[in-house]
């Protein structure tokens, strides 16, 4: 049997908001993907993922998971040692789940219980995702556990809350002239320093009443309405959402972004809103006519994720 495919996954709705119970919504994204590997390692690329592997497995060794959870480490330690390696097109620091991914891959791979996304309750998602937490916290300090959880679920995932998630289906796909798209900003993005820069914003008192009474309103409406398929009451949140963002996530815009998210509220073409923790990476647009957004952001990188 050929190892899974992980595929990233794209955070709609819910940046920095998820830190303070706001709702997320987070879709997969099936143009880049990750799979574990065995080869003789010739290539650096597979050498050092190699590498890593090794020493994310002994983080692996120190942690305490819950019983129902364990790994079997000395499987992959062997494996490690036979050439093991995450063979991935998902590009590091934009924002779509680079290190949620291999986390899955080897969860799904190594842990003693076995189990199907199918088969896995709502009770049973928050425990996972708790584990999930755990097993990514190597990468990035600490971690909701959200991004390796769509990896392995591989399904559109609603947050309702800090520690309640659940699936969810999203409006099929149409081929009309809307949709959702990324924009490339061309650099990368880190998550450590730009999640630093919102903790330190939020002693602000003044900064922690807008994000709760506003950014978090105008983001749960997004996603209640775009779920509902109720589109320009969607696109009116939206455009307050992004307006809100500009004003308060500047630091988190990549400058050559900057100029571009404006002409897009002052036109009302399209609206742009950070994809993940910004910095750089992925942007994120909707636009009701695309052909006409895309005229607008000429010489930037893009691509459609879902048209409707």
């Amino acid at each position: 049997m050929t190892n899974p495919l992980f595929y990233a996954k794209i955070l709609l709705f819910g940046e920095y908001g998820i830190i303070e119970d706001s709702q997320g919504l987070t879709v997969p994204y099936s143009f880049y993907k990750g799979t574990l590997k065995f080869s003789d390692l010739n290539s650096d690329f597979e050498k050092k993922s190699n590498l890593s592997l090794n020493k994310y497995s002994d983080y692996l060794e120190k942690i305490d998971l819950p019983e129902d959870f364990q790994l079997n480490i000395d499987s992959l330690k062997k494996d490690i040692s036979k050439g093991l390696f995450f063979d991935s097109n998902i590009p590091q620091g934009y924002g779509v789940g680079s290190s949620g991914a291999l986390v899955a891959a080897i969860f799904e791979k190594y842990s003693v219980i076995k189990r199907t996304p199918e088969s896995i309750s709502k009770e049973g998602l928050k425990n996972l995702k708790v584990v999930f937490g755990l097993l990514e916290s190597y990468f990035h300090g600490k971690s909701s556990g959200i991004d390796p959880l769509i990896c392995y679920m591989n399904l559109p995932i609603l947050i309702e809350d800090r520690n309640n998630v659940d699936k969810v289906s999203i409006p099929k796909q149409e081929a009309g002239k809307g949709a959702i798209f990324l924009i490339d900003s061309g650099s990368v993005g880190e998550t450590g320093p730009m999640i630093q820069i919102f903790f330190e914003k939020l002693k602000n008192e003044g900064f922690r009443k807008t994000l709760k009474e506003e950014f978090i309103r105008y983001n749960n409406a997004c996603i209640d309405t775009f779920l509902k398929k109720e589109m320009n009451p969607f696109f009116k949140n939206l455009k307050k959402l992004s307006f809100w963002a500009f004003e308060h996530f500047k630091p988190m815009i990549p400058e050559n972004i900057w100029m571009a998210w404006k002409k897009g509220l002052e036109s009302n073409a399209y609206y742009l809103k950070l994809c993940g923790s910004g910095g750089g990476g992925y942007i994120l647009g909707f636009s009701k006519d695309y052909p006409k957004a895309e005229k607008m952001l000429e010489g930037f990188d893009k691509e459609v994720i879902y048209r409707f």
